[in-house]
């Protein structure tokens, strides 16, 4: 790596530090329902809300029911998405008059920005109308982000609890995020978005003349209020099919800088939410470590890869260093005011969370630059992860490590004062195995299928990276892709819209179910043959379950697509 490489990385990562900390102590008071600086602006509007809904904020429910009415809430927002598709002809804010979408693309687009995926098989500028961006999407942007947060909270709750029947109220715990954490960062940050040169209007498209005099279509429309949530609940649908590599979006080395923050902040800040819930701000530290050490595992390799590209060119001459006249690398798929670092970086953070947005072409990286986000998300986007369902699922993975380490020393395993016994493993082991399940088959049937082999632009190992990856940011509820395989088919509609569902809430229900049954448990004092949870042997062991869990259910898969495609290019039999 580049010492230029070295210096952005490391200043990326302290501001990522340095945000998370008061912003995950916020968030701590918001759901502890403590008094805040915005409580005079914000409870009126709150206690409205519940008025109008007929909720009581005051009664909280067990596990059970909070799932109930988590998944009641995610299947009435995904019927009206998808209506608001179909029917957006005959809606108002359609200056271009575009028809309603197909059914099939409707039912994967109104399931993606349900689950927080945020999976785009079609262009936004050419495909939905302002009304849909703004009412469907972005709308969605904001509550399947809160949904998620929502449930991390509820986890905490069942770990900071003793002897209690209940985690929390969904409905507050959505309505809170929502007004007290999304709404307020939007707004602030989609006003230096329009600062930067970001469009947000409702103006028709501007018909253009280029200097050669070909016509030329521009795309605006309301894109800041869009932008920044993406960002910031990683969500990572784009209103421009370019996503963030389009200059409307993301225009600036600033503004690239400011996304690539909102992808990391609350990922980030909950793991601080979660040290002073429970009591104990080393608990928070720890998991902020193991995220930190995986962030950077993933990121150097991938900056390395696209820095010193394809060596076969290099053997037939063509200079590929890093020059005062050229970037050096592989910049296919880049854009030149982002670079290869920025590039990387951007794709390593939006793959260790659910966000999903690009600011390149990841199905131009190299092998081994490829691989790194498709590892990413195989992990279970625990590396800051998705807002909420990151924290809640390195959780689950500290459950796994603790019981390892008390198999070891031959004790009852311990997590912050509460026993983890046959229950807690067998939600554990249930969540574990549903991740590769709901990727792996379905991948496999798209790799022998003639409907899935139709879609492949690349025959061989990298047709298969691009339908292994397409599965993959489903089933994390990511939301990227290689972009080089035509997802817009009835096939991979319908089939990746049911892996997007099955990753979202298979996967929530027994992190929800894994709280509610600790948060019944009495704390038990730590003891000299307690495994300490807040100190180095800790962060390294749940490093090592993390990695063995993914490589143990992917390596083989990963082995024929990226990796195979990585040595053939080394080996000079793939060009």
């Amino acid at each position: 790596m580049l010492s230029n490489s070295i210096v952005q990385l490391a200043v990326y990562f302290i501001l990522v530090t340095a945000i998370s900390v008061p912003l995950g102590l916020y968030m701590a008071r918001v759901f502890s329902n403590e008094r805040t600086f915005l409580d005079p602006l914000l409870s009126p509007i709150e206690r409205l809300i519940y008025r109008i809904c007929g909720i009581d904020p005051s009664v909280e429910t067990g596990w059970a029911p909070y799932a109930i009415s988590m998944l009641a809430f995610s299947l009435i927002s995904m019927i009206f998405l998808y209506a608001l598709q179909r029917l957006q002809y005959y809606l108002p804010l359609n200056p271009q008059g575009l028809a309603g979408v197909p059914p099939g693309l409707a039912f994967n687009t109104a399931a993606s920005f349900t689950t927080n995926t945020n999976w785009q098989a079609y262009s936004g500028e050419q495909t939905l109308s302002y009304l849909t961006q703004m009412v469907g999407l972005t709308s969605h942007n904001f509550l399947s982000a809160a949904a998620g947060i929502a449930m991390a909270a509820a986890v905490i709750r069942g770990f900071a609890r003793r002897s209690a029947k209940t985690i929390g109220n969904f409905w507050v715990d959505l309505t809170r995020t929502t007004l007290w954490v999304l709404l307020p960062l939007s707004l602030i940050f989609a006003l230096f978005l329009v600062w930067q040169g970001v469009p947000d209007n409702f103006s028709p498209y501007v018909n253009a003349t280029t200097l050669e005099g070909a016509p030329q279509t521009i795309a605006e429309g309301p894109v800041a209020s869009q932008e920044i949530i993406k960002e910031l609940g990683t969500n990572g649908g784009g209103f421009m099919n370019a996503n963030s590599a389009h200059p409307y979006e993301n225009p600036t080395p600033l503004t690239n800088l400011l996304e690539m923050l909102a992808i990391f902040s609350i990922g980030a800040g909950l793991t601080h939410t979660f040290g002073k819930m429970v009591g104990d701000r080393k608990q928070g530290w720890a998991l902020f470590a193991v995220m930190a050490i995986l962030f950077f595992a993933g990121a150097t390799p991938a900056i390395w890869a696209e820095q010193h590209g394809n060596p076969q060119f290099s053997k037939i001459g063509i200079d590929q260093h890093a020059s005062a006249t050229q970037s050096g690398g592989n910049m296919e798929g880049k854009e030149t005011r982002f670079g290869i670092v920025e590039s990387a970086m951007w794709a390593t953070a939006t793959t260790d969370t659910s966000c999903g947005a690009v600011n390149s072409m990841h199905d131009s990286y190299t092998p081994l630059g490829g691989l790194v986000p498709m590892i990413n998300m195989q992990l279970g986007e625990v590396i800051f992860g998705g807002v909420g369902s990151g924290l809640y699922g390195i959780i689950v993975m500290a459950v796994l490590a603790v019981f390892i380490a008390g198999l070891m020393v031959g004790r009852t395993p311990e997590y912050l004062g509460k026993k983890i016994e046959a229950r807690e493993m067998k939600l554990a082991m249930l969540y574990v195995l549903i991740f590769p399940t709901v990727i792996l088959i379905p991948s496999a049937l798209a790799a022998v299928l003639p409907a899935g082999l139709s879609s492949m632009s690349n025959p061989g190992p990298h047709g298969f990276s691009q339908v292994l990856y397409a599965y993959t940011e489903a089933g994390a509820n990511n939301g990227s892709a290689f972009a080089g395989l035509n997802a817009n088919t009835a096939f991979y509609n319908v089939t990746i819209a049911i892996v997007m569902l099955l990753g979202r809430f298979m996967m929530a229900i027994p992190a929800l179910a894994i709280a509610g049954s600790v948060a019944a448990k009495k704390t038990t004092a730590a003891s000299a043959g307690t495994f300490p949870t807040d100190g180095v042997p800790f962060v390294f062991l749940l490093i090592g379950v993390i990695v063995i869990v993914g490589a143990l259910t992917f390596f083989c898969a990963d082995a024929l697509g990226p990796i195979v495609e990585q040595l053939l290019m080394s080996a000079g039999k793939l060009f």
